[in-house]
């Protein structure tokens, strides 16, 4: 009988209960579910084509934070989440074999290297009699909702947003499980979570953050939902996110809810309401609308990888258009790595990014911009180092943003350049972000700070 079949949930990037459709749907078609975490070892201990450790150690502390808070909470609905490190499709249907499952049930992910994984469990299933039923997790679209099909998506995002967000609504996203799981009938070992240590990573550099960092993010859906609430009820900060959106220093000037959306501890859609629900209480405003627009550039960018594919990530990007200036010298790439250009503005922000896992969008913007049209190295260099640095990687964010600022992408803008002074001075005129990541620049005056060969 269906209500007595068994199931795996397979958790990716979707580390929450609430909004999780996989989830629900397991629990409505399977009598017995099994919640399964795989740290696969090629995502986790792999390189980057240009060399780079795929995932950084500022993400890795964060996603071992995110899954240890996923078992807490399902330990909490009688259930346990199975973790394993090694290469997912050989665990999962070893597992499905074994635990003579009837499916696995999973978030669909559209990139390269995640398809490539679920394509390859779904044709092993097959051949034992099991299925992968895919459901969705990250956006606050549905494509089924669309007024188009996803080839026909506008490739600039002006003409996406006018098509979708007047005339899409945005569903409610769904509960938490409001019952515990049925047993299971065997025993099964839930593993341990890995350990920075055991992943390849140096654990002393979180026992010893840097003086300098002025947020810590901690992983996992209790954490991501606490921040929605301190942003938006306690503080009211979501009331002028449209004024410090473009900040740099301090933890507050934006909403900061990139890296548990990245993981899928927050649900954008669980966003959008609470926003909604803001607004009908306290009002909305320009900046209410701004938090949405965000989520909504999100959502594009996800729609052009669904569109365009693996052309977001080559050189010429989605339009196939290189410029021949670009190089790739190692040398000049590590000084920007290393905040090491003699610009201070740009070497501030890489420096928090290099010891953070974090940076400001309007800093990622400027670093971009001066890698790409400064300093001429290939966009690609850039966006594997984000690639492996970022707490709040995102594949079709992080490599959509670099399309654009590389002028490969969707951008009615033909030469889209970041003037490195002229931003400097806009968005830190006393230095302070400058004196607060290159302390050595402290005593420089405010007038000069920018344009330290001046002094």
């Amino acid at each position: 009988m269906t209500m007595k079949r068994r199931a795996i949930v397979w958790f990716r990037q979707d580390l929450r209960l609430h909004d999780n459709e996989a989830l629900q749907d397991a629990l409505r078609n399977a009598y017995e579910v099994i919640p399964v975490y795989i740290f696969d070892e090629r995502t986790f201990k792999g390189k980057t084509s240009f060399g780079f450790p795929k995932t950084g150690k500022y993400r890795a502390q964060f996603i071992i934070e995110s899954v240890a808070d996923l078992r807490h909470s399902l330990r909490k609905l009688n259930s346990e989440l199975i973790v394993r490190v090694g290469k997912t499709e050989d665990i999962l249907f070893a597992m499905a074999k074994e635990c003579k499952t009837s499916w696995i049930f999973c978030n669909r992910e559209r990139t390269a290297e995640e398809a490539r994984i679920q394509d390859e469990l779904e044709n092993r299933l097959w051949s034992i009699g099991q299925e992968m039923r895919y459901n969705r997790g990250k956006m606050l679209y549905y494509t089924a909702d669309l007024p188009f099909p996803i080839q026909h998506t506008p490739d600039v995002f002006t003409q996406f947003r006018k098509e979708v967000e007047r005339i899409v609504p945005v569903r409610e996203p769904l509960p938490k499980p409001d019952r515990t799981f049925n047993p299971l009938s065997f025993e099964f070992p839930a593993g341990d979570i890995p350990t920075l240590e055991d992943l390849g990573h140096d654990e002393d550099d979180f026992t010893a953050p840097d003086p300098r960092v002025v947020l810590s993010f901690k992983g996992g859906e209790t954490e991501g939902i606490k921040r929605l609430q301190y942003y938006l009820w306690e503080t009211n900060l979501i009331k002028n996110y449209k004024e410090t959106r473009n900040g740099l220093l301090g933890g507050d000037y934006s909403s900061k809810l990139s890296p548990w959306l990245a993981q899928g501890c927050l649900s954008p859609k669980l966003i959008y309401h609470e926003l909604k629900k803001y607004e009908a209480q306290r009002g909305a405003n320009e900046s209410t609308y701004w938090l949405f627009f965000e989520l909504l550039w999100r959502d594009f960018f996800r729609f052009m990888g669904k569109k365009h594919g693996n052309k977001i990530f080559q050189i010429g990007g989605t339009r196939g258009q290189a410029d021949p200036r670009w190089t790739e010298n190692p040398q000049v790439l590590q000084k920007w790595i290393e905040g090491a250009t003699g610009v201070p503005f740009i070497d501030a922000n890489m420096l928090e990014l290099k010891y953070t896992g974090f940076m400001s969008n309007r800093g990622r913007q400027n670093v971009a911009s001066f890698l790409v049209k400064d300093l001429n190295i290939n966009w690609q260099m850039g966006a594997e180092y984000f690639e492996s640095t970022l707490i709040d990687y995102d594949a079709c964010s992080n490599w959509g943003n670099w399309n654009y600022i590389a002028g490969v992408g969707s951008d009615p803008r033909e030469d889209r350049y970041f003037n490195t002074l002229t931003q400097a001075k806009r968005y830190d005129p006393h230095g302070d972000y400058v004196k607060h990541w290159l302390p050595e620049l402290a005593d420089i005056p405010a007038d000069k700070v920018h344009e330290s060969e001046l002094m």
